[in-house]
């Protein structure tokens, strides 16, 4: 059974993770750098650093939420470049507008709302396409990286910046600890959503990171899968190209 914020709410898990961050979205971006104590920016940061090489034009930023990630593009990608964000929480979205109302980047790029599993785009339509914290929380995984795949151009690279569960002791119980019992907390207290905030660890713990991850990329399609994690394995980068 797909793991989902709400468990004694019958609808699917995209509609519950819509609700999830409609209810978050004026909390979300001051929660990412508190409970992270600011490693969120760094992993961004990595993550966009792969980029560097391509210089890409057309990007696609997939679960874009506040936009943040699609913003942290345009410092590698081409000078002209212009981003599409997607996401299927409005509030997210529109707190991602005033941000880039108040940063002047509202003709750079555009969020719209979207469907990761049924995207709006041609096929081969982007340069380079990413994702950050958002594709654990697709409904259907392989259908979303394929459609990843579909609007991706021969040659385009995937941006994946994802949780990822630390194997090495003593981090791994520290870590468990925190995620079990001290975020959920936090996260209630400030977000006033408990379920939020217990949905992330089970999410992450649930979804099937590192060689697992590299190895469902295969599949789909994706050709030179590649893994790098971060901060002694709380997230990870995957890579791969179409």
């Amino acid at each position: 059974m797909a793991v989902v914020p709400y468990k004694d709410n019958s609808d699917d898990k995209k509609s519950q993770v819509a609700q999830m961050f409609n209810s978050i979205a004026g909390k979300y971006d001051f929660l990412n750098h508190f409970l992270s104590a600011g490693t969120d920016i760094y992993w961004r940061r990595k993550a966009v650093d792969e980029l560097k090489a391509l210089r890409p034009a057309r990007i696609l930023d997939i679960a874009t939420g506040t936009a943040d990630f699609a913003i942290e593009t345009l410092r590698t990608a081409a000078a002209d470049a212009h981003v599409t964000g997607v996401d299927i929480s409005e509030g997210m979205l529109e707190v991602g507008r005033r941000k880039l109302a108040a940063k002047g980047l509202g003709h750079r790029i555009r969020l719209e709302l979207g469907d990761s599993e049924n995207l709006p785009f041609q096929d081969g339509e982007f340069d380079a396409v990413t994702a950050s914290f958002g594709v654990r929380n697709f409904a259907h995984l392989e259908a979303g990286l394929a459609e990843m795949l579909r609007v991706l151009r021969p040659g385009g690279k995937l941006v994946i910046l994802e949780f990822s569960k630390p194997t090495a002791f003593p981090l791994k119980q520290a870590y468990n600890f925190y995620f079990r019992r001290v975020l959920p907390v936090f996260g209630k207290l400030i977000s006033k959503d408990q379920s939020a905030y217990t949905y992330l660890p089970a999410s992450v713990q649930a979804f099937p990171d590192g060689p697992d991850f590299l190895a469902i990329l295969a599949r789909v399609g994706f050709k030179e899968p590649a893994w790098q994690p971060l901060t002694f394995g709380i997230s990870s980068i995957y890579t791969a190209h179409k």
